[in-house]
């Protein structure tokens, strides 16, 4: 687990520039990073130098330091995380230690420091993705289990209650698929993006599907642009309503509800591809960052877009 590291950077939108922060308590990669409400970070699990971790550091903006909060309940590495209305974070699923694919969940309470156990799902999964929906549940959507031939993908998803600490499942998607991405639209759907079936880069979809939390059913949504997969956390709602996908493959795109479309944004630079990072600034622009392709390592480049 050579990969993981403990270097942390902080872009400043004002300068335009990013300035070192001082190290991670631990090494880790395929963690989650989770914003807090009170603007602190939340870093948990993911892989050390020695496997999977259970440690947490919580990031905090006024002092620019990373300081040590409890343990996870189980080590986990390529799990979720979503936050809850009532301000906690739940994580789920993801890889134990010696490759055990995971079903269980637990809570991170950011006025205490610690972690709980909740409910657990119906299956394992890794490389899912999760939304909390406008009625405070959380769709946890697809992913897999098991390793190379003895993978297994899911179709299936699942809804998190916060009131009673359980999962339901909810309706199946048209499509097996891992690596993918979802994001909340503003009417309250859920647009699941991408990933792949089980050939993972020989197997990468354009398709798209919708989710509609008033009747927990799925739908045909509209094809990308481009296929894309490893993208997870790489598509941002723009306040126009419109959402830009900037991972997963070469080139950005938009697509807009309005028009239940998508298309290229004009005169974007290529991006990274897979794993990039994408977050609002402001209430305009957008940082797109690192990020790798098939055909190069990790990247250091950043790019800023302006509708």
């Amino acid at each position: 687990m050579s990969q993981a590291a403990v270097s942390a950077e902080l872009y400043d939108p004002a300068a335009n520039r990013f300035l070192a922060l001082p190290r991670m308590l631990a090494p880790r990669h395929s963690h989650t990073a989770t914003l807090l409400r009170d603007g602190r970070v939340l870093l948990a699990g993911g892989y050390a130098a020695d496997g999977t971790t259970a440690s947490a550091e919580v990031y905090d903006p006024v002092t620019r330091r990373f300081v040590a909060t409890g343990a996870m309940r189980a080590a986990r590495a390529g799990h979720i995380a979503a936050v809850l209305e009532n301000g906690k974070v739940l994580l789920v699923g993801g890889v134990g230690p010696d490759w055990t694919f995971l079903s269980s969940a637990e809570l991170f309470d950011p006025a205490t420091g610690r972690f709980t156990t909740t409910g657990s799902m119906s299956v394992a999964r890794e490389s899912h993705a999760a939304v909390r929906l406008i009625d405070g549940r959380v769709l946890i959507i697809g992913g897999h289990r098991g390793r190379r031939a003895d993978i297994t993908l899911y179709a299936s998803a699942e809804a998190y209650d916060p009131r009673s600490g359980t999962f339901s499942p909810v309706g199946g998607m048209r499509n097996r698929r891992h690596k993918h991405d979802a994001v909340l639209l503003q009417d309250g759907r859920v647009l699941v993006m991408g990933g792949s079936d089980e050939r993972d880069n020989r197997g990468m979809y354009r398709s798209t599907e919708l989710f509609d939390p008033r009747t927990n059913a799925f739908s045909e949504g509209p094809e990308m642009q481009r296929e894309r997969y490893k993208h997870v956390g790489s598509a941002v709602v723009l306040p126009n309503g419109q959402v830009l996908l900037a991972g997963g493959a070469a080139e950005a795109e938009l697509f807009t509800p309005a028009t239940n479309r998508f298309s290229l944004v004009a005169g974007a630079v290529p991006v990274a591809g897979l794993f990039s990072a994408v977050a609002l600034i402001g209430t305009t622009d957008v940082l797109i960052t690192g990020g790798y392709g098939h055909d190069r390592g990790p990247q250091a480049a950043a790019w800023r877009y302006r509708p």
